[in-house]
């Protein structure tokens, strides 16, 4: 007997390890297939539609999703434990996501888009310390180092992994000092929301969905408020097509995978999976627009190939 319950107990695990597998490779794939999917909703050269419509069905398909999950879960009522103390700390992370969501489009005043995709790799750095500290995680020479690693893949990608066949071979950036604040502004409050969006769905004995509905309640009122404020004229769904609403639901399901990753894992887990999705957007890059891979493509997946055996590989 014991052997079987052994036996069960293997591949139990070993099931749970392929789920897991699974779905980090799921949001490499989201990540990587974002700016591809979105470069493939222009119409002539342009974004059709709103971005803070976008943001605001992003949030309520997340919460319309979490939702479900809760009812299909749910054993046994959760009335009695769960308090309104329990849903407003996750006011503040909403409160922070929806800040950094605005202050990137500001901050595209300030630079070039190629200079805030270059810069903004820092908040690799940043989120790292604000996990160190805030959570007491102590990361040893050898994970800094391989956290450095993926800062230097992401900036090395940024600045020409991909090259179409009429682009010149240098790179130009352009930053105001006002953008350099913006930026510092933005990679703190990046670090700090995930940080302590994890901190929350960790100290809470709570079901995930039913943070998740908390989350995303939040979410929805702060980014529906933001979009009736700077709305203009025409129709919140206006522009939409089918490669929007995949564009949506990938979003969507990507944020729920983050949850759990935060929940379970950490959020250098998460930079992992953001730097692994280089690979995605190159390669889809490729095959859907004409682009060619560079030298500094794949001197960005030798750092990230490094990184991920320094953090995880070396005992």
């Amino acid at each position: 007997m014991g052997m079987f319950g052994n036996a069960a107990g293997s591949a139990n695990r070993l099931l749970q390890k392929g789920l897991w597998a699974l779905m980090l490779l799921l949001s490499v794939a989201i990540y990587g297939s974002h700016a591809p999917l979105l470069t493939l909703c222009k119409v002539d050269g342009a974004i059709p539609f709103s971005s803070t419509s976008m943001v605001v069905l992003v949030e309520l398909t997340k919460l319309m999703l979490s939702l479900l999950f809760q009812l299909a879960g749910a054993r046994e009522p959760l009335g009695a434990a769960v308090s309104w103390r329990h849903a407003v700390p996750f006011a503040l992370s909403a409160l922070l996501y929806a800040a950094n969501n605005n202050l990137v489009v500001h901050m595209q005043l300030f630079m070039d888009p190629s200079t805030f995709q270059v810069l903004s790799n820092l908040k690799i750095v940043s989120t790292a310390l604000l996990y160190s500290l805030l959570l007491r995680r102590r990361l040893g020479p050898r994970r800094w180092l391989a956290l450095l690693l993926l800062l230097a893949a992401g900036v090395t990608y940024s600045c020409g992994g991909l090259r179409g066949p009429s682009d010149p071979g240098g790179m130009h950036l352009h930053v105001t000092p006002v953008g350099l604040l913006l930026l510092s502004v933005y990679c703190l409050i990046s670090g700090l929301s995930a940080v302590y969006t994890e901190a929350i769905l960790k100290t809470q004995a709570l079901p995930l969905s039913l943070q998740n509905i908390f989350l995303y309640f939040f979410g929805v009122l702060l980014n529906l408020m933001g979009s009736l404020w700077s709305t203009t004229e025409g129709r919140f769904l206006e522009g939409f097509s089918l490669w929007v609403l995949l564009v949506v639901l990938s979003q969507a399901l990507n944020g729920l995978i983050m949850s759990v990753v935060m929940k379970h894992s950490s959020n250098i887990t998460r930079l992992f999976i953001i730097s692994c999705s280089i690979l995605v957007n190159a390669l889809l890059s490729v095959a859907l627009f004409n682009l060619q891979l560079t030298l500094l493509f794949f001197v960005a997946v030798a750092c990230i190939g490094l990184a991920v055996h320094l953090y995880y590989g070396v005992t």
